[in-house]
């Protein structure tokens, strides 16, 4: 009777999952390449039958971890300094069929950071949030962040800025598919996993924004229409600007984990639930109730199971009705494979690199998905998942202050492409203060190579033959100002990361400071 309940809960759940297949869900993550398991430290949605459905609400509470987010799951992934973080979304939440997401949900992508004092009790939402990574509409392979997503099985990569301070956070990848957004039907699909950060640093964030709060119904962003032809580019990627270190106010860092640990005497795992091992008998009382024991376990491994399966469980089911045989056979002696983990190894997948790599705080807006930030700061993003040179310091800023000169301007992208463009040339490092550069200087600056050892090259005008580094070198700074009619309507600051050898002047190696005025955080995006 106890193997017909299991079934019948199996089965259950199985139809909720199954019917769900239009949309997509964040159902597991990886932790430098390894597979932590479907479901291990992720909160997902209670009911399977809608658990990949998007978040459509965007002052719910729901924006932060998605539905159900602010219930905790009992485990906590540890995970190294600048580990990889590889997020999976399946449009099929158990995985029973493939797919990501649906080719027609076009839009951004972003992750997502919070520092708690507990990853099993935090509820997710309010204020803390950074954002390490986002990517919008890459004009140069004319692609979304999503379609790229579906190019990598469902995948996306970024690595955890290596200054933040040891404890515990919540990680949280976002999509926005813009298909129904021009008719004021954004639709975000969220989720969250819980880590604990095994590091020394005591690195922190300042700039932080409110989930839900940080983006708002109307935004640009929110409501840009994909269909429209030509697009309004450049497209404003919502949310803040991509994070950066403070200079100031360390704090301690957490170095041991003491919960969302795996439980002793766990040895099978499905999600978040652990089998413990069944206790020792030796006559038939005994053994009928270990098989009593271990179909209750059956049970509430099934119960638990999350919309990203529940295939653990056939495991243990299978485990139950090994010592109800034996008990049948008269042998009372048991249990079989006492101690033995059960769980079998997750799958591995072909990952793509960190977005976001290639930098020292490895925090911005990468190649790998575009390039940032606030709609009153529009960007284009480039063309694939790759590394990145630069980032910037700018201040984050909310969609929501529609009343700066740049979000009034920021459809104006025909406009910005004539844009007169300065550039003030600051130098912060020593290099180029033992080279003498000037402190202040007008100049259009170009940028080399596709990777994170890049040549900074600065001319007088944009035809002339710019020169090689031109005494710029490892941490300078390229403070650079976009006018448009008069107004100024871009400000940022670069930092130059690293430099190398290129060929001045040649056509494929160097960009018009006018593609990285438009990106107030993160690398210089090339459009080669």
């Amino acid at each position: 009777m106890k193997l017909l309940s299991g079934k019948s809960i199996a089965l259950a759940a199985l139809a909720g999952l199954q019917a769900v297949h239009a949309h997509t869900l964040f159902t597991n993550f990886y932790v430098d390449g390894e597979n932590q398991g479907n479901g291990v430290c992720v909160r997902e949605p209670n009911d399977p039958s809608k658990a990949n459905f998007p978040i459509e609400d965007l002052s719910s509470n729901d924006m932060a971890c998605g539905f159900n987010g602010e219930t905790p799951v009992s485990r906590v992934c540890p995970i190294n300094g600048s580990a990889t973080l590889s997020f999976e979304f399946r449009q099929y939440p158990d995985g029973s069929k493939p797919g990501s997401i649906d080719p027609s949900h076009k839009g951004p992508c972003a992750v997502y950071m919070k520092k708690v004092e507990s990853a099993i009790h935090d509820p997710g939402y309010g204020d803390g949030w950074f954002k390490i990574w986002d990517d919008g509409y890459d004009e140069s392979s004319n692609q979304w962040c999503t379609e790229k997503l579906i190019a990598n099985n469902g995948h996306l990569t970024v690595q955890v800025p290596s200054d933040l301070a040891g404890g515990y956070y919540l990680v949280r990848p976002e999509l926005l598919a813009l298909h129904a957004a021009d008719k004021g039907d954004p639709q975000f699909y969220i989720g969250c996993a819980q880590v604990f950060l095994q590091s020394s640093a005591t690195g922190t964030r300042s700039d932080t924004v409110s989930i839900p709060g940080y983006v708002h119904a109307g935004d640009r962003s929110v409501s840009f229409n994909i269909w429209q032809q030509p697009m309004d580019l450049p497209y404003p990627i919502p949310g803040p600007n991509v994070s950066r270190p403070d200079s100031g106010s360390p704090t301690t860092a957490v170095t041991t984990q003491t919960e969302g640990l795996k439980p002793e005497g766990c040895v099978l795992e499905n999600a978040n639930w652990c089998g413990m091992e069944i206790a020792p008998y030796s006559d038939m009382q005994g053994c009928w109730n270990a098989s009593q024991a271990c179909w209750d376990q059956n049970s509430a491994c099934y119960k638990a199971a999350p919309p990203s399966g529940y295939a653990n469980c056939e495991v243990w089911q299978n485990k139950c009705k090994n010592i109800q045989n034996q008990c049948s056979a008269n042998n009372y002696n048991g249990p079989p494979d006492a101690g033995k983990d059960l769980t079998p190894q997750p799958a591995s997948a072909s990952l793509p690199p960190p977005a976001n790599a290639g930098y020292p705080d490895v925090g911005g807006s990468s190649s790998a998905a575009a390039a940032p930030s606030s709609s009153s700061s529009p960007a284009t993003s480039s063309s694939s998942f790759s590394s990145a040179v630069a980032t910037s310091s700018a201040t984050p800023t909310s969609e929501s202050s529609s009343s700066s000169p740049a979000s009034s301007s920021s459809s104006s992208s025909s406009a910005n492409v004539q844009a007169q463009q300065t550039t003030q040339a600051t130098a912060a490092g020593s290099s180029s203060a033992s080279t003498g550069v000037p402190p202040i200087a007008t100049d259009t600056v170009y940028t080399s190579s596709n990777g994170p050892s890049s040549t900074v090259y600065v001319t007088d005008s944009p035809t002339s033959t710019p020169s090689a580094n031109a005494g710029y070198g490892n941490g300078d700074v390229v403070t650079e100002t976009e006018t448009v009619n008069e107004t100024t309507i871009v400000t940022q600051t670069d930092y130059v990361t690293a430099t190398a050898t290129a060929t001045p002047g040649a056509s494929n190696n160097k960009r018009n400071v006018h593609q990285a005025v438009h990106v107030p955080v993160g690398p210089v995006h090339r459009h080669w």
